[in-house]
């Protein structure tokens, strides 16, 4: 497996679907498009898939005429992103530049995607790293004296047995935007033989998967061919969670971080 010095990249979180507009488009018609779309406030400038600039709302609105076409408008001093770039790398480059989306091009100067700055703040939230994963299977070696195989795989979510019985509603729609941007983690399991593959890691992850029809998700497995009884088993058992639907959202209370994050702001 990858090791956790593996940076994530670019390409990992970008979203690779970008509405485009052309440099013969007019500023009528691109405000049209900034107008109907909250999630959109600059859209790259393409020539069939190469990029030419990009234009921002403001660009549009220091628009002599509504007919003045996208190429007098928009910035040629692109600043861009590499697939391959960390993504490290790619968030101080937001933070200098002081934008808010990088348009991600290929060696041929061709888009392939673009990175916002609220993409490369969800690949920092909860990430399932190969380096958390190998230290859970060395855990796991430690404490039960067995030894362990670490997978990459698909898995059904029907086979899943939770270990966490509650998750929170604020924190779902989070999952549901990497869900629908192709931008989720891959959850964390353990299969041990003996019982449903126990989820270790992602259960908000699988409860918004399950609630949009998803039927399988990417999964870092770590197997035990020995039949043992791990503690989080006997706890799932305790609790009565047999599959995910046994899970509750809390919709009366915040995630415990934003909850924090509240008293920080109002000490009283």
């Amino acid at each position: 497996m990858a090791t956790e010095n593996e940076k994530p990249r670019v390409s990992e979180y970008m979203t690779p679907d970008v509405v485009t507009v052309s440099p013969d488009d007019t500023v009528a018609s691109v405000a049209e498009l900034v107008a109907e779309n909250d999630a959109h406030s600059g859209f790259p400038v393409c020539e069939g898939r190469h990029c030419e600039g990009f234009v921002t709302a403001r660009d549009l609105l220091l628009a002599d005429t509504d007919d003045a076409l996208v190429f007098t408008v928009m910035s040629e001093d692109l600043v861009v992103a590499h697939p391959g770039m960390a993504i490290s790398d790619a968030s101080r480059v937001i933070l200098r530049s002081g934008i808010q989306q990088l348009p991600v091009v290929d060696d041929a100067g061709k888009l392939v995607g673009i990175i916002s700055n609220t993409d490369i703040v969800r690949s920092q939230i909860e990430r399932a790293t190969p380096g958390k994963v190998a230290k859970l299977s060395r855990t796991l070696e430690n404490i039960h004296d067995v030894e362990t195989r670490e997978e990459r795989r698909s898995v059904a979510l029907a086979e899943l047995t939770p270990t966490q019985s509650k998750v929170y509603a604020d924190e779902l729609e989070g999952r549901r935007y990497e869900l629908e941007r192709g931008l989720a983690e891959p959850l964390v399991v353990i299969d041990t033989k003996n019982e449903k593959l126990l989820l270790a890691d992602g259960h908000h992850r699988v409860k918004a998967a399950a609630r949009a029809g998803i039927e399988a998700m990417d999964a870092y497995v770590i197997a035990i061919d020995e039949p043992i009884e791990l503690g989080m088993a006997e706890t799932a058992r305790k609790e009565g969670l047999a599959t995910i639907d046994d899970i509750s959202v809390v919709d009366y209370a915040h995630h415990p971080l934003v909850e924090t994050i509240e008293r920080l702001q109002d000490p009283d």
